[in-house]
């Protein structure tokens, strides 16, 4: 089937109309500095072993940490964290300045009062498109119930009662 070019802004429009979790990935670099980025194109692939996928940006600066090998975290947020996901998806230099974390059994940056996390060693990485596609073997994880923060229609949302 072939029909006129989809652009790239009327693509970004439908995929808006799908309700996400909203997630801050983090890791330490090469250089032993703590990276993160907010993420909400993240999902469960598989429960034997466990594993979860992100997506990445070929152009983010943080794409180049996601090597086979190495480790990442992924922080689930509650409502309570829109701040600090605001801060996560800006281009701010320094994310983790006077921001609460503590290092994971990884080494990656863990946020308290997360709902979830997920400490993930990297199994494969797939490019795809402008894209990269990074599958990670979870080795630790904690949930803890309360409410998520969801991103819809490009903006922050609250669940419902």
């Amino acid at each position: 089937m072939s029909g006129p070019p989809i652009e790239k802004r009327q693509f970004r429009s439908a995929c808006a109309m799908f309700a996400t979790g909203v997630t801050i990935v983090t890791a330490m670099a090469a250089d032993g500095s703590a990276e993160g980025m907010t993420v909400n194109s993240f999902t469960s692939v598989s429960a034997d072993p466990p594993q979860v996928l992100l997506c990445v940006d070929r152009h983010a600066r943080m794409h180049d940490v996601f090597r086979e090998g190495s480790f990442f975290a992924v922080n689930v947020l509650s409502e309570s964290q829109r701040e600090i996901s605001t801060r996560f998806a800006s281009p701010v230099e320094d994310r983790f300045s006077g921001v609460d974390w503590t290092a994971g059994e990884t080494g990656a940056p863990l946020f308290p009062s997360t709902l979830a996390f997920f400490e993930c060693a990297v199994r494969q990485t797939v490019v795809a498109g402008d894209h990269t596609i990074v599958i990670g073997e979870v080795v630790r994880l904690r949930a803890t119930p309360g409410r998520p923060l969801l991103f819809f229609g490009s903006g922050y949302q609250r669940l419902g009662e």
